[in-house]
């Protein structure tokens, strides 16, 4: 394979030469090159080194279905390990080398590993390196075997996450695609045009036909041109759908070559469709032969792709291998360039398409079929044996295969859509559908060009009717149609000697398949993963229909009944850069800000995270440490008032007829008897039974519940409502909506808390009698509309105000000023948590952990109540559940009283000279109202403990100390200071 280019033709911009490197050499290209098809006019035969045994690899195909062309790929801050040559646009300064060879591909020494071939079949490492163990021999392996490597440094490029929504999605725009585009433009449908070449037209780009009276590129032309027209179409190319998910949900990933400045060079579209449109065409099958892996042994159509989309002449000599009649196009269109032809048909019969051929001067031999490719580093020359059985050899430098078209089915199978056997075609086509998808021309196994035009048309014409359009537009005119002759099964020849190739990428041969069918592995997954055929990026484009054949062969069964693989996403490899976007550093996981923030740091708040949002820890005066501050402001909420900024806590609103009805399903405690105006703390727990999270529920109305989870679950309890709405009570009528970033709350806790209410000014009742603990009101404060909850998270009588985030500030600084006579305290989340662990109130994620149930928090008066069936009910009464020494929620004083064990410290017991941890601290504090440390812990057999009034021993970071085990509630048990 010597590579030439051709003087004139293509789509490349022979005015604008382009210079790049391959393995350190300087080469030249022009605009519209891919990486391929220049290495291919600069002569390159080695591209790479195989996975397995390090043969030599060179260009196969033309697409993404190239199995061989891996290369690594730097282009300015751009890094690549794994880049497919096939699908890369070549740019100015371009740094490309191969893979796995050492110290390069083209002379590799680990290459000597394919002379023991016999000796490292399929399974081989499963079945070799199990002593001393694996770990022994994997760096070496690894390194060995390895594809590219990736970059230690990040990646500056620029990535942008769309979104975007449309009536028709057509992926796809050979004829098929641009038809259905065409037709769906006129009727006034919504469209987004997706293809994955900078140039529409497909394969029509290199193809002879006539359309419309024009030849199939000015028709590709006049069509863009029209389609440009349309203001209701959208067209990506250069973009690869590479996943199907639920909904007519689509990734889409576009590689800008130009991109506006701010923008990104890639950006991963999600786009959900009302109805797609598959035109993704088809994958062209290789025939297998002894030696099929050489440099210069091609797909057929990939050869004319390169002649006439890219100038290039991959070989002087070349002789193509077919059981079809598609790769006559191939070798007309060779010819023309000035190739010497020669087409071994397997075939005996005679067609038009052979006829024309020989009238162009290619040779064709029918009744013949490859059995060798000859030559080590590249092929030089070809066996073919005749239908007498005799063998000639042809001095050739490219042998180019056609075994076939397979649809590319991959998205339609990710939709979840099933595939049926066609002997006709000798592939798997589309069957059942499961989502609102349509597949059209070759992905439907369509081959005739005018079929493909009129299938398109079809498939709008039906969408249109349904939604009251008409298509506008007339049907293209393609070419007549010829018959040929139907193509011939073959997969192989048992009598020819020799390796021969299934999956390039994976180095699978037809002997691994033999050896796995000897294993019994027979079914389609286990052949996949015991011998790696269709894994990894390749998805079995070009291998899986003939590794499918060769096993219902071995098996004696139809290819049918072998099954297929599950083909899943991505369709080709995406940048987890790209799925990240923006999303990296400080965006990762954005912190929140709260709405007053500003006004906290006036105050000279220290902040920390909690739950994703930047709040104030504490607010240190002048000369205090954090105990002191923390001690001080607690102090202040005992004694007197102190504010609390809790916009943080989620504002779920539920609301519908089946709301009550709804939540009962969901929640642990009872709410479809909460009376309006109510508000009632509960547990919502997984399906296992264990506590998910905790919160306040209030009910607004008969109809309407506003849920208050803690601030790092809100979103997942949202989820959570919408999972088991969707999935399990969709009949019920009840909605939901995220109010947290609408709304602020501001805690306004301590004795003196309902005077400073009263002294702001307020139309809301706040006696006791009108606002007991545990209720909700609205009215007017400070002349804006608020929410208030009689709700307590410190033990004291306390207030939560809920207004518009935007007043926050406001309320915040009012708040401020008029409670200077009550001695009103700004508090943080640490005062806030030593309050808490002083009443025994728990913190979910600190005081409890995956297993924790309701009742090893002392709560399981639900469960003996509550009638209704919920989520997590069955799982309450398992006997795992019922056990008494379950770890339990407990308060522990320690013996000595200032000191203060560590979050985490183990109690535990001492058996038969053995330590036995029987549980841990969750919360530890120092006390200033008590004046001694107080803990809470999850200890097995807790409740029992607490009765007897047991000394516990604990294990602090190798030190020994004890403590009392007690009720957890340490402050006010009666709960005396919410109510008085």
């Amino acid at each position: 394979m010597t590579g030439t280019r051709l003087a004139h033709g293509g789509i490349i911009d022979r005015n604008q030469p382009l210079s790049f490197t391959w393995n350190g050499r300087t080469l030249s290209g022009f605009a519209g090159d891919s990486l391929a098809s220049a290495l291919l006019a600069n002569g390159v035969k080695i591209i790479g080194r195989s996975f397995k045994y390090h043969r030599p690899r060179g260009i196969m195909a033309a697409g993404s279905d190239e199995p061989n062309g891996l290369v690594d790929l730097t282009h300015g801050a751009h890094h690549e390990p794994n880049a497919r040559a096939t699908t890369i646009q070549l740019a100015e300064g371009m740094q490309a080398k191969g893979l796995q060879g050492w110290p390069n591909v083209e002379f590799d020494l680990y290459g000597a590993l394919d002379l023991a071939h016999n000796f490292i079949p399929a399974g081989f490492y499963y079945k070799t390196f199990i002593k001393p163990s694996w770990a022994f021999y994997e760096r070496a392996i690894r390194r060995m075997a390895g594809l590219g490597t990736a970059q230690t440094t990040g990646d500056k490029r620029q990535f942008d996450g769309l979104h975007a929504h449309c009536d028709v999605l057509i992926i796809g725009a050979g004829i098929a695609g641009l038809s259905a585009a065409l037709a769906a433009a006129s009727a006034g449908f919504k469209i987004i045009l997706v293809d994955d070449k900078p140039h529409l037209g497909g394969s029509l780009q290199w193809n002879d036909a006539t359309i419309d009276g024009l030849p199939a590129l000015d028709w590709i032309g006049q069509a863009r041109a029209e389609l440009s027209t349309y203001p209701n179409l959208q067209i990506l190319s250069q973009s690869v759908a590479f996943g199907y998910y639920d909904h007519n949900l689509i990734g889409v990933m576009e590689h800008v070559a130009s991109p506006h400045p701010g923008w990104g060079d890639a950006r991963l579209w999600q786009i959900r469709a009302d109805q797609v449109i598959l035109a993704t065409g088809g994958f062209e099958r290789p025939l297998l032969f002894a030696d099929n892996d050489r440099p210069g042994v091609m797909l057929a159509d990939a050869t004319l792709c390169y002649a006439r989309q890219y100038g290039v002449l991959v070989g002087s000599r070349m002789v193509i291998g077919t059981n079809n009649d598609s790769a006559y196009a191939s070798a007309m269109g060779l010819s023309q360039q000035g190739a010497e032809v020669t087409i071994a048909d397997i075939r005996s019969t005679t067609s038009p398409s052979q006829a024309r051929a020989e009238m162009a001067g290619v040779r064709v031999l029918r009744s013949a079929r490859i059995v060798r490719a000859l030559g080590r580093r590249a092929v030089e020359a070809v066996d073919i044996q005749t239908e007498r059985g005799t063998n000639i050899r042809i001095d050739a430098d490219v042998i180019a295969s056609s075994g076939g078209w397979s649809p590319a089915v991959h998205l339609f199978s990710q939709s979840g859509g099933r595939l049926r056997w066609c002997d006709q075609r000798l592939a798997f086509v589309p069957d059942q559908y499961k989502q609102k998808t349509s597949v059209i021309g070759g992905a439907n196994g369509t081959s005739d060009l005018t079929d493909m035009i009129a299938e398109a048309f079809s498939t709008i014409s039906v969408l249109a009717k349904a939604r009251g359009l008409r298509i506008s537009r007339a049907l293209p005119e393609g070419p007549q149609a010829e018959i040929g002759q139907p193509i011939k099964p073959y997969w192989r020849d048992p009598a020819i000697k020799g390796r021969q190739w299934v999956d390039f990428q994976n180095d699978v041969t037809v002997k691994d398949i033999e050896l796995a069918a000897r294993e019994n592995y027979i079914s389609v997954e286990h052949l996949k993963r015991y011998t790696t055929l269709g894994m990894a990026t390749d998805q079995g484009k070009t291998s899986n229909i003939i590794g499918l054949a060769l096993m219902a062969e071995l098996t004696a069964r139809e290819i049918p009944d072998v099954g297929t693989t599950t083909f899943r996403p991505p369709f080709v490899p995406v940048s987890l850069g790209a799925i990240a976007g923006s999303r990296f550093g400080r965006l990762h996981s954005p912190i929140r800000q709260l709405p007053s923030y500003e006004s906290h740091r006036a105050l000279g708040a220290a902040f920390r995270e909690y739950g994703g949002w930047w709040r104030p820890a504490f607010y240190p005066k002048a000369g205090e440490d954090e105990r002191a501050t923390i001690a001080r402001e607690a102090k202040a909420v005992r004694a007197g008032v102190g504010l609390l900024d809790a916009s943080s806590l989620g504002k779920i609103s539920v609301r519908g007829p089946d709301a009550a009805e709804f939540l009962n399903l969901l929640y642990y405690n009872e709410l479809a008897k909460l009376k309006p105006g109510k508000l009632r703390y509960c547990f919502l727990l997984r399906e296992t039974g264990n506590v998910y999270d905790d919160g306040v529920v209030a009910r607004i109305a008969e109809d309407h519940y506003l849920l208050s989870p803690s601030s790092s679950h809100t979103q997942g309890v949202l989820d959570q409502l919408e999972l088991w709405h969707q999935t399990e009570y969709p009949s019920l009528r009840v909605h939901f909506h995220d109010l947290t970033a609408a709304y602020a709350t501001i805690s306004i806790a301590g004795p003196r808390s309902r005077d400073l209410l009263t002294a702001i000014g307020t139309t809301i009742d706040l006696s006791d009698q009108a606002l007991p603990h545990m209720s909700i009101t609205s009215g007017q404060m400070l002349g804006h509309h608020v929410q208030v909850m009689r709700v307590s998270f410190t033990g004291e009588r306390a207030y939560e105000l809920t207004v518009k985030a935007g007043l926050a500030p406001y309320f915040w600084e009012c708040l401020m000023y008029a409670g200077a006579d009550y001695g009103a305290t700004p508090f943080g989340i640490e005062s806030l948590s030593l309050l808490r662990a002083e009443k025994g109130y728990i913190l979910i994620g600190t005081d409890t952990d995956g297993l924790t149930l309701p009742s090893d928090l002392g709560m399981t008066g639900p469960l003996l109540a509550k009638k209704v069936d919920f989520v997590g009910k069955r799982s309450l009464m398992t006997p795992d559940a019922r056990r008494s020494d379950r770890r339990q929620l407990i308060g522990l004083v320690p013996e000595d009283d200032h000191f203060v064990p560590a979050v985490g410290t183990h109690a535990m017991v001492e058996i038969a000279g053995h330590r036995r941890s029987i549980g841990w601290i969750t919360s530890s504090w120092f006390s200033p109202h008590l004046n001694h440390a107080i803990c809470l812990g999850m200890i097995e057999g807790g409740r029992e403990l607490v009765a007897s009034g047991a000394t516990i021993t604990l294990f602090d970071r190798g030190k020994l100390s004890t403590a009392r085990a007690v009720e957890p509630c340490f402050f006010d048990p009666r709960g005396e200071r919410l109510h008085g």
